[in-house]
């Protein structure tokens, strides 16, 4: 009798993982709760799909045990899925930080992995809810709202609950509570800030507004743009630092990221002695934002020539050490990944199956490994979900 193999998410890992396995042969079932099949794919990038890195390294996950995504990522690597891709004539480019997109769509990844199911002959059951889950020492039944699925093994890709829009949930994490399965407690990752006022409504009327600056706290820092909100602080360095972010916690920007003070700072002081700070500055700051320092009083706007030496380096700081203390995050709502999930400990990292349940499996978002900003964790998607379908036979 032929192998049953339930797969519950068709996102990116369930979709990839569901491929592999049903072109070995498998009877491969996929369920998922919406209508359409890899609804974060689609939106992701812009409607573009940031689907890998051209340089992922296990540093850029975060997870209790940073070694647990070393195997997985070694077994498939960033030039594997290139490889792929590249095998369907899917054109791409590479953008800052060695992010890969496509030139097209999105539609272009979705259709390629619904074209590696259709290979191997997956079956798929859309709109369908997970209301409960028993298992024996064969297999599992999963209580549907459209039955009783039996099933020898299970895996489960069900991602996390950022972008509660496309109709994420938390069943990942009940299926691994109901089988005494260990969850790290989760949180809303690469997410915009929020902001106390009155800094808020100062800062708002930056809206729009991008800058390129160094975030920083304690542990890490990150060189790329913020973007001024109606809400807070966004872009790419703050999404990235928020994952490393604990609440009450300050961060530092650095609003001049490619400037020292000597080298850069002074003769620029000097070239301009005769204009104001403020016009001195929005030669290399947008106006607005200068304007918001002073309005701030983080900087003087007085003749250059009137400051004296340790009053230039002062200013020097006040631009490179801006603290603020962020109210919180925007939450799950517009955060583009969940840190926290499966707690890696129950798994094998070889084979993302669980260590108590040998014929059960969890893969990508809704394990606790999390990536950066850039197509890391879209990589962890495929890696994982690769580790996964290799260990049957």
């Amino acid at each position: 009798m032929q192998t049953k193999i339930t797969i519950v998410g068709a996102g990116a890992a369930g979709l990839f993982c569901a491929g592999l396995l049903g072109q070995k042969g498998y009877d491969v079932t996929v369920i998922d709760n919406g209508k359409k099949l890899g609804r974060k794919i689609l939106m992701s990038g812009g409607g573009k799909c940031n689907f890998t890195n051209l340089m992922v390294e296990p540093s850029n996950y975060i997870s209790c045990n940073p070694h647990f995504c070393k195997s997985a990522l070694k077994q498939f690597t960033q030039w594997d899925f290139i490889q792929l891709v590249n095998q369907y004539g899917i054109a791409y480019h590479e953008k800052d930080h060695g992010q890969l997109f496509c030139d097209n769509s999105a539609q272009d990844i979705v259709d390629m992995l619904l074209n590696e199911c259709q290979k191997g002959h997956v079956h798929f059951m859309m709109q369908t809810q997970v209301e409960d889950i028993s298992s024996d020492k064969i297999g599992f039944k999963l209580h549907t709202s459209r039955g009783i699925i039996d099933s020898d093994n299970l895996i489960i890709a069900t991602g996390g609950l950022s972008m509660p829009a496309l109709g994420m949930t938390s069943i990942g994490y009940k299926i691994a509570e109901k089988l005494a399965i260990p969850v790290i407690p989760v949180k809303a990752g690469l997410v915009p800030f929020t902001l106390h006022k009155p800094l808020l409504d100062i800062l708002s009327t930056l809206s729009g507004i991008a800058v390129a600056v160094e975030v920083s706290n304690e542990r890490v820092s990150f060189k790329e743009n913020l973007l001024f909100t109606h809400r807070g602080i966004s872009g790419p360095a703050i999404l990235q630092i928020s994952s490393y972010w604990q609440a009450g916690e300050s961060i530092t920007i650095n609003l001049l990221p490619d400037f020292t003070f000597e080298s850069s700072f002074k003769p620029l002081l000097e070239q301009n002695r005769n204009q104001t700070i403020k016009n001195c500055l929005a030669q290399v700051l947008p106006k607005r934002l200068v304007e918001v320092l002073i309005q701030l009083n983080l900087i003087n706007d007085i003749i250059v020539k009137q400051i004296n030496p340790k009053q230039q380096q002062d200013l020097y700081n006040a631009l490179t050490h801006w603290h603020i203390t962020p109210n919180g995050t925007e939450g799950y709502r517009t955060a583009e990944v969940t840190l926290g999930g499966i707690s890696t400990d129950a798994l094998s990292s070889k084979t993302m199956a669980v260590k108590t349940h040998p014929n059960l499996y969890f893969i990508g978002e809704v394990v606790d490994v999390s990536g950066w900003l850039g197509g890391y964790n879209f990589q962890w998607a495929w890696s994982s979900a690769f580790a996964c379908a290799r260990s049957f036979n």
